[in-house]
């Protein structure tokens, strides 16, 4: 893979040329869009920009065929719904209502980017569901009028084999994570397992761990090792702190 698509300077060039029409009207035949549409096909990856507060997708790079089965003049917010895996659904909820909340953040200040970055499953045209890096970068901007714009670039991960438990997820300030993901981009993240989250989500909703052990068919023992787990891996004191934790990064 040419080192040349390992950062993301062309998404800046694509914004500093099309954001004064809207991205409207772009002409595929541009050598800006044939440059990232090569980057596109070498990274196995597509991207779409789209006006947040209208929830519009303005215009799709080709591979969204490749990758969701849908072309880019079809694309809409309602396929990623569709095509998520049933068990990354509650994340991809949890992750549209933090959308939301880091674009009216910036819509409020009248400036700023700001960058989500997480993977869930998303189902192919082969109706195989590969791992997929969704990297959302959000930005105020006046021209052509007023809103936040995102950049949302979307990458099969299926090579990266290196986490066993949790999930990739990061929202911040530091756009070197707006980058083509490496191993220490994609360990960044939650590190709780499958069993070790249900069993968070439990704890919030008020459910102690004999009532935990009942609903999931375990012992209390196994249930008190899981809450330690947690505790250790979060590097927190007690349960609380992970909870609020988590709801602030927008996973819980």
């Amino acid at each position: 893979m040419s080192t040349d698509y390992q950062d993301y300077s062309l998404f800046f060039r694509f914004i500093e040329a099309y954001s004064p029409s809207g991205f409207k009207g772009i002409n595929r035949n541009d050598p800006l869009i044939a440059e990232i549409e090569d980057m596109m096909e070498r990274n196995n990856q597509f991207f779409y920009v789209g006006d947040i507060l209208q929830m519009h997708i303005i215009f799709s790079s080709t591979r969204s065929f490749q990758m969701l089965g849908i072309t880019p003049e079809e694309l809409t917010p309602y396929h990623f719904f569709e095509a998520t895996h049933p068990d990354d659904m509650f994340r991809h909820t949890l992750g549209r209502a933090k959308m939301f909340k880091i674009a009216h953040e910036l819509f409020t200040a009248e400036k700023g980017d700001s960058l989500l970055s997480t993977n869930i499953r998303l189902r192919n045209p082969q109706g195989k569901y590969s791992d997929t890096l969704l990297q959302l970068y959000f930005y105020y901007s006046t021209i052509p009028y007023k809103s936040v714009f995102v950049i949302k670039v979307h990458t099969n991960i299926d090579w990266f084999t290196g986490r066993k438990h949790g999930f990739h997820y990061y929202v911040g300030n530091d756009m070197s994570y707006f980058r083509y993901p490496d191993e220490k981009l994609l360990m960044t993240g939650v590190p709780f397992s499958d069993r070790e989250f249900e069993i968070i989500k439990l704890i919030e909703t008020g459910l102690s761990s004999d009532l935990i052990a009942n609903k999931l068919y375990l012992s209390v023992h196994t249930v008190n090792t899981h809450r330690r787990n947690i505790l250790e891996k979060a590097n927190k004191q007690n349960m609380s702190d992970v909870i609020y934790d988590l709801m602030q990064r927008g996973v819980l």
